[in-house]
């Protein structure tokens, strides 16, 4: 018998994605990223992603998007990385100022 975990939800025969997250930085220039969920906001500053580890906040200048694989969660974003930042949604103050920007 097949022992193949399926997505609950999905549509039927789809696998279940992989749970992994991962972060690699190319000389500060690229960036590529496992884990991804989808991607909420983004533009030339800053990309929001939710990840299978939480939300990711991504700073920059000139930032793009070089890749985005809905159906593994893989994004590639390219330009100058400034700042990465988990946001807890249980942390108070700066995060909960981020969501109230994004949420208003």
């Amino acid at each position: 018998m097949d022992q193949t975990n399926y997505e609950f939800g999905a549509p039927m025969g789809r696998e279940r994605k992989n749970n992994d997250h991962d972060i690699t930085i190319k000389g500060r220039k690229q960036l590529d990223i496992t884990g991804v969920k989808q991607v909420d906001s983004f533009d030339n500053e800053e990309f929001l992603l939710e990840t299978v580890m939480g939300y990711l906040s991504i700073k920059g200048q000139n930032l793009h998007m070089k890749n985005l694989n809905v159906e593994q969660g893989n994004v590639s974003i390219e330009g100058k990385i400034y700042d990465l930042i988990y946001v807890d949604q249980n942390q108070q103050g700066k995060s909960k100022g981020l969501f109230g920007k994004l949420f208003k």
